[in-house]
């Protein structure tokens, strides 16, 4: 994806969508641009969803009724597909994230992205391949939430907070081959936390709050300013949580000798000793083998 800010509408299927999900979604999709619309689906008379009602506020989602005028019928999908039309010819929006693991939406899908849209699906592992394939991106909301920054106090944005998606989001670039700007960690931050301003942490200039992290060094290359992780010794949490991303974008599977790689760029410095072991992996088996 490039740097710049696409305008996405945000459309959920309640139906098949849990609340719990709703962090970790929009964590992802400031990764790619701007919500114009957040539109939530559903029959709200119905006690199931009772829910939803804190995740709209929280998130400024906009609850559109539908009805179940006829039983074992889902009106929701048809009200979903009209707005998406409708919002397509708007010409207001660059992309599509459609929030469903029904594999109803298919054909909505491979439309937009036949008009040129960028489409990103979410749903459960469930979902069906026919769904999965139609969308630009498909992500799988069991892996976004365990790859996900658990918070208990989510209203504070304490300073480590800013630290680990700051790291999440090089760590990231790191794993495409690309490098992390400034202004790029800027963007994706107000998108994330839309009350992040440097000035609440005693900086007039996001640089300069971004070197006072921990792990993060700032450079310059003439055109750009570039943000990327510290070298040196590392702790074991943050090497496994640049495994996790990195076979994470790989679908899980990935050759040993290419994900030490992966870990020795991020981390020149990465020598296995400094963790009490002695390999990083023995005839190719999973595992790392303790010092004698």
């Amino acid at each position: 994806m490039d740097n710049k800010d696409l305008r996405l509408a945000v459309l959920i299927d309640s139906e098949n969508i849990s609340t719990k999900y709703m962090k970790c979604i929009f964590d992802e999709i400031s990764n790619y641009g701007i919500t114009t619309y957040k539109r939530a689906y559903g029959d709200w008379t119905s006690s199931r969803l009772g829910g939803w009602k804190e995740i709209f506020l929280k998130y400024a989602i906009t609850p559109i009724q539908q009805y179940s005028y006829t039983q074992g019928k889902n009106s929701t999908d048809s009200a979903m597909i009209i707005d998406a039309m409708d919002i397509l010819y708007s010409g207001k929006v660059d992309g599509f994230c459609i929030l469903s693991s029904d594999s109803d939406f298919t054909r909505l899908a491979g439309r937009l992205r036949e008009a040129g849209m960028l489409v990103i699906g979410m749903g459960e592992k469930k979902t069906v391949e026919a769904f999965r394939t139609a969308c630009s991106v498909f992500k799988y909301l069991e892996v976004l939430m365990a790859d996900g920054e658990e918070d208990e106090d989510e209203d504070s944005l304490s300073r480590q907070d800013i630290e680990e998606s700051v790291k999440k989001i090089i760590i990231d670039n790191n794993a495409m081959d690309r490098e992390t700007t400034v202004g790029e960690i800027g963007s994706k931050l107000s998108n994330r936390h839309a009350d992040f301003d440097v000035r609440n942490y005693g900086y007039s200039k996001l640089s300069k709050f971004l070197e006072s992290l921990k792990g993060i060094d700032i450079s310059f290359d003439g055109t750009s300013v570039i943000a990327s992780l510290s070298s040196g010794k590392i702790t074991r949490d943050i090497v496994d949580e640049l495994v996790v991303n990195t076979l994470n974008k790989k679908k899980g599977k990935m050759p040993l000798p290419s994900l030490k790689q992966a870990i020795e760029k991020n981390y020149p410095d990465f020598n296995i000793r400094d963790y009490g072991y002695s390999k990083f992996v023995e005839d190719n088996v999973v595992y790392i083998k303790p010092q004698d």
